[in-house]
């Protein structure tokens, strides 16, 4: 979870968010060559005047800025189309969780089973420290760990954006449409997000509070609801 000590990108609690991980030390690792490169040579032309007189014409050079920078391109373009097919991919679910946003809460039904649906609101600030400042929910959604998940999200107002971080998972809740993703969750735990489209005045006060636990203790949360 976020905090003043943390800028860097959550801890990955799926396969999916791992792989944007190692997508972005990729795509920084090579910026970061272009950019002192750049740099490097933006110094010396303003500090030496002279340096361009003589580069006239050169077929060695105009080669090298050509061949370097489609071979930066090919390394982030590859990896960019695996994500993109890796989060399209379904992959047989075993379970599917229906998404609702409103103005400005969640609502959440489990399909697979009949009787399964709630209300997910923020729980207001108070004074018990063993809740966290506006990402508690008063009805968590709870998800059994190492099973493939389908998520499907609409709203019933505006559109809203269902989001966990730590899971890589970004989806938009457009009234009239359903959209689809599929994940994974590798580890139990807990885990926030918050609606990430401006969808109106309480638009931060939405909060997403995924908890993962063993399929045995699902099952008898399943027949205890």
């Amino acid at each position: 979870m976020a905090s003043w000590s943390n800028i860097n990108i959550q801890n990955s609690a799926s396969p999916l968010m791992e792989h944007l991980i190692f997508f972005h030390d990729n795509t920084m690792f090579y910026l970061s060559i272009i950019t002192i490169f750049i740099m490097y040579f933006m110094m010396n032309m303003s500090i030496n005047k002279l340096i361009n007189l003589n580069l006239i014409e050169n077929q060695i050079i105009e080669m090298i800025w050509t061949i370097i920078p489609s071979i930066f391109l090919i390394n982030i373009a590859l990896p960019s189309l695996q994500l993109i097919y890796l989060i399209d991919e379904t992959n047989h679910p075993s379970i599917t969780l229906k998404i609702i946003g409103h103005q400005w809460y969640w609502s959440y039904e489990y399909s697979d089973f009949n009787q399964i649906n709630f209300d997910s609101y923020m729980i207001k600030n108070n004074d018990d420290l063993s809740n966290f400042r506006l990402l508690d929910v008063d009805n968590r959604i709870v998800m059994p760990m190492n099973t493939q998940i389908r998520a499907l999200a609409s709203s019933y107002d505006v559109i809203h954006a269902w989001t966990i971080p730590s899971l890589g998972m970004k989806m938009d809740a457009m009234p009239g449409r359903l959209n689809q993703m599929s994940f994974l969750i590798n580890r139990p735990g807990m885990f926030f997000g918050q609606c990430s489209e401006i969808c109106g005045m309480n638009h931060s006060f939405m909060p997403i509070t995924l908890e993962s636990i063993n399929m045995n203790y699902f099952i008898k949360w399943i027949k205890n609801y």
